[in-house]
């Protein structure tokens, strides 16, 4: 080999050296993000998704407000088709008998009658007889309209529970994209990392449970709350074994003895109004704008709560994420 060839060779050599070196240092853009940052991201979706599993809620509420809707404005519309029908028929009647000359006018009856003072006799019954069908037709007009009327207000219920019934799809989809979405996150996760996210995502569930100063209905609302403790959170789940938040606080309430809806945006609404200086045991407290997060204060800065997917029932403490209201049942 001569020597220029050589000396290129060395140089090109030195080149490729230098340039596989240059590429060994990971880029931080491409590094795998710790587990801080998992939970993180883990943690948005899991909001995401309980964002749109509250709005299922409350499409839900409202299609069965709408169904039930829906049936009693079939019943009104079925009960004045019978009341159309009927004059309806009578109406008919009246015209047939038209027809067999039970309503000949009075010249034509002058001009047949032998007996004139007959005649006379008759004109009233006649003329109270068509009075009679002039009402019908009257009342069958009034009726006709009422039924269109029912008519449309059936429509109109039947195209809103088709456009719940197709919201309440999109949500469900959306819900369970952003579960499968956290899920690959997760299963990226060695065994040790999975252990020690669920350690810290559970953490809640390990705290010993309070004492609460509540009696009367915040007292046994509270003490149903606090019995959940460890159940696993189902985002539309409200018991007796899983909840999603306002699955739980329903319930609680329910145990004593106060109806709440199965939406943490309805709940929002109820109630009186407390501000956050002044909770007591029991108070429900709404978290992020809009409203899709609830729990129950039990005092001491801490709530009771079914947090998100892949997380039970726990204790918390009040400010982990940002209030928006606070509101005070029974």
């Amino acid at each position: 080999m001569r020597l220029g060839q050589k000396r290129i060779l060395t140089a090109l050599t030195g080149t490729c050296a230098a340039l596989t070196v240059s590429v060994v240092p990971l880029n931080p853009a491409f590094a795998k993000p710790d587990l801080k940052d998992v939970q993180a991201k883990v943690d948005r979706l899991y909001q995401q998704a309980e964002v749109a599993s509250e709005r299922y809620n409350d499409a839900r509420i409202l299609r069965d407000k709408l169904t039930d809707d829906l049936a009693a404005v079939k019943a009104d519309e079925a009960a004045q088709r019978k009341v159309t029908d009927g004059i309806e028929s009578a109406v008919n009647q009246g015209i047939a008998a038209q027809y067999e000359g039970q309503a000949l006018s009075a010249t034509g009856q002058m001009a047949i009658t032998d007996d004139p003072g007959a005649f006379l006799t008759q004109l009233t019954t006649l003329s109270a007889y068509n009075d009679i069908q002039s009402d019908n037709l009257s009342s069958y007009d009034r009726a006709q309209k009422a039924l269109e009327i029912r008519h449309d207000a059936v429509a109109e219920r039947q195209t809103e529970l088709a456009s719940v019934t197709k919201r309440l799809a999109a949500d469900k989809a959306e819900v369970e994209s952003k579960l499968d979405e956290a899920k690959k996150v997760l299963d990226g996760l060695k065994a040790d990392e999975m252990k020690k996210y669920l350690a810290a995502v559970n953490a809640g569930q390990n705290i010993p449970i309070p004492d609460v100063p509540a009696s009367g209905r915040a007292g046994l609302a509270v003490k149903y709350a606090l019995a959940q403790i460890g159940d696993p959170y189902v985002w539309g789940a409200a018991g007796p074994n899983a909840f999603d938040c306002s699955g739980l606080t329903m319930m609680a309430w329910a145990a004593a003895g106060v109806a709440l809806p199965h939406s943490s945006r309805a709940q929002s609404t109820m109630g009186t109004p407390v501000s956050i200086s002044q909770l007591q045991p029991g108070d429900l407290v709404f978290y992020y704008s809009p409203v899709s997060h609830v729990a129950m204060y039990i005092g001491g800065g801490k709530i009771v709560h079914a947090p998100h997917s892949g997380a039970n029932v726990e204790i918390a403490d009040l400010n982990r994420m940002p209030i928006t209201t606070a509101r005070r049942f029974g």
